[in-house]
C-alpha cells in the first residue's frame, strides 16, 4: 500500500510548500494536509479526533510545521522587562506542548517496522549553546522544550521502532509572515519552496542514527 506523509500547519508558507513539493513526489492522494480550522495544536482533542482519521501503518512521514513567533499583542522579547506570563503560556503551547500532543498521538499510527520519520520544525534561536544574542526569551525557551521534547521522544520510540527517526529541523530563515517584521533590508532569506526541498532533502538523509537530533536546513548539526 501506498505511503502516507503528513503535514502540520500546512497553511502557512513553509508548510503549503512542504505539502506541494509531498504532493509531487507522492500524489496528492497520499499527502495529508492540517492545519486550522481542521486542526487546532492548541486542543488536545482536536489532534486525537485529526490523528484517528489517519490510516493506521500507513503514515511513514510527519512534519510539524507550525508555530508561533508573534501575534496580536505580544511580541518577542526585547529585556526581561518585557516578559508577560500570557504571552509566555501561548508561545510554549504552541511551540512545544502541541507537538508534543501530536507526538503522543500521531507515533501510535506509524508503522513499528521500516523507516519512519516524525520531524517538526524548531529554530536556530532555540539552542542554548548557540545563544549569543540574548532577548526572544518565550520563543527561545519553548523552541528549547520543543527540542527536549522530541529528544526525548526518540529514546521511546527507539525501543519499539528500531528504524524509526525523530528529529528536529531548523528550516533557514525564510519569507514567510512569521519572519517578515524580524528581516533587515538585503538580508538573503530562502523561499519557502527553497526551504522544503532543503528540508525534505536531509530527511531523506536521515538514518535511525540521526533520531534525537537538531540539524539545519543543511543537515549541519545544531548544538543543544
Amino acid at each position: 500500500m501506498s505511503e502516507v506523509a503528513v503535514v502540520i500547519g500546512a497553511r502557512g508558507g513553509i508548510g503549503a510548500a512542504l505539502r506541494d513539493a509531498l504532493a509531487e513526489r507522492l500524489g496528492d492522494a497520499n499527502v495529508v494536509a492540517l492545519g486550522r480550522p481542521d486542526l487546532d495544536v492548541a486542543e488536545e482533542a482536536s489532534i486525537a479526533r485529526a490523528a484517528a482519521a489517519l490510516p493506521a501503518q500507513r503514515v511513514r512521514l510527519v512534519v510539524v510545521a507550525s508555530g508561533l513567533l508573534h501575534g496580536p499583542g505580544f511580541q518577542p522579547e526585547k529585556s526581561l522587562r518585557a516578559l508577560d506570563p500570557e504571552a509566555l503560556a501561548r508561545s510554549f503551547l504552541v511551540n512545544a506542548i502541541g507537538p508534543a500532543l501530536l507526538m503522543k498521538h500521531l507515533l501510535p499510527r506509524m508503522p513499528r517496522q521500516g523507516r519512519a520519520v516524525f520531524a517538526a520544525l524548531s529554530a536556530r534561536v532555540g539552542s542554548i549553546g548557540d545563544n549569543r544574542l540574548g532577548g526572544w526569551y518565550g520563543y527561545r525557551a519553548a523552541k528549547a522544550a520543543l527540542n527536549q521534547m522530541l529528544r526525548t521522544a526518540a529514546i521511546e520510540w527507539a525501543r519499539t521502532h528500531p528504524e524509526g527517526i525523530v528529529v528536529a529541523l531548523h528550516p533557514g530563515t525564510v519569507a514567510t509572515r512569521l519572519s517578515a517584521p524580524f528581516t533587515r533590508p538585503g538580508q538573503v532569506l530562502l523561499t519557502p519552496t527553497e526551504s522544503a526541498a532543503h528540508l525534505l532533502a536531509v530527511i531523506d538523509g536521515l538514518t535511525p542514527a540521526d533520531s534525537g537530533g537538531f540539524r539545519d536546513w543543511r543537515g549541519a548539526p545544531i548544538p543543544w
